[in-house]
Protein backbone atom coordinates (compact mmCIF):
# COMPACT_ATOMS: atom_id res chain seq x y z
CA UNK A 1 0.00 0.00 0.00
CA UNK A 2 1.44 3.37 -0.93
CA UNK A 3 2.20 5.95 1.60
CA UNK A 4 0.21 9.67 1.38
CA UNK A 5 4.46 11.21 0.03
CA UNK A 6 4.55 8.50 -2.36
CA UNK A 7 1.05 9.29 -3.86
CA UNK A 8 1.80 13.29 -3.67
CA UNK A 9 4.98 13.16 -5.55
CA UNK A 10 3.31 10.65 -8.07
CA UNK A 11 0.80 12.99 -8.95
CA UNK A 12 3.53 15.97 -9.13
CA UNK A 13 5.55 13.71 -11.53
CA UNK A 14 2.63 13.57 -13.32
CA UNK A 15 1.24 17.07 -13.66
CA UNK A 16 4.79 17.92 -14.50
CA UNK A 17 5.00 15.31 -16.95
CA UNK A 18 1.70 16.15 -18.81
CA UNK A 19 2.33 20.15 -19.16
CA UNK A 20 6.46 18.92 -20.73
CA UNK A 21 5.15 16.74 -23.04
CA UNK A 22 1.86 18.54 -23.37
CA UNK A 23 -0.31 15.81 -23.40
CA UNK A 24 -3.01 14.87 -21.09
CA UNK A 25 -2.55 13.06 -17.74
CA UNK A 26 -3.13 9.76 -18.78
CA UNK A 27 -0.86 9.38 -21.74
CA UNK A 28 1.48 10.91 -19.05
CA UNK A 29 0.82 8.29 -16.72
CA UNK A 30 1.18 5.93 -19.67
CA UNK A 31 4.48 7.28 -20.74
CA UNK A 32 5.65 7.32 -17.47
CA UNK A 33 5.13 3.79 -16.83
CA UNK A 34 6.93 2.60 -20.13
CA UNK A 35 9.75 4.88 -19.06
CA UNK A 36 10.42 3.40 -16.04
CA UNK A 37 8.89 0.05 -16.22
CA UNK A 38 6.36 0.70 -13.57
CA UNK A 39 3.64 -1.66 -13.89
CA UNK A 40 -0.01 0.25 -14.64
CA UNK A 41 -1.84 -1.99 -12.42
CA UNK A 42 0.89 -0.44 -9.93
CA UNK A 43 0.68 3.10 -10.81
CA UNK A 44 -3.16 2.43 -10.94
CA UNK A 45 -3.26 2.97 -6.53
CA UNK A 46 -0.61 5.82 -6.60
CA UNK A 47 -3.12 8.42 -8.16
CA UNK A 48 -4.94 10.53 -6.06
CA UNK A 49 -8.60 11.81 -6.04
CA UNK A 50 -7.43 15.10 -7.20
CA UNK A 51 -5.68 13.43 -10.25
CA UNK A 52 -8.44 11.41 -10.42
CA UNK A 53 -11.13 14.51 -10.90
CA UNK A 54 -8.61 16.08 -13.57
CA UNK A 55 -8.41 12.75 -15.69
CA UNK A 56 -12.29 12.55 -15.57
CA UNK A 57 -12.29 16.21 -16.49
CA UNK A 58 -10.22 15.55 -19.66
CA UNK A 59 -12.14 12.43 -20.19
CA UNK A 60 -14.95 14.62 -20.04
CA UNK A 61 -13.81 17.47 -22.49
CA UNK A 62 -12.79 14.65 -24.94
CA UNK A 63 -16.51 12.94 -25.14
CA UNK A 64 -15.15 9.97 -23.82
CA UNK A 65 -16.58 10.08 -20.68
CA UNK A 66 -20.32 11.31 -20.18
CA UNK A 67 -20.60 14.82 -18.53
CA UNK A 68 -21.82 15.23 -15.42
CA UNK A 69 -23.60 18.32 -13.70
CA UNK A 70 -21.44 21.05 -12.71
CA UNK A 71 -22.07 24.23 -10.38
CA UNK A 72 -20.52 27.31 -11.62
CA UNK A 73 -18.50 28.83 -9.25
Amino acid sequence: MPTKNEISEFSLMIEELATRLRCSRMDAILEHCKESGLEIEVASTLISAALKGRIREEAQDANMLRKTSKLPL
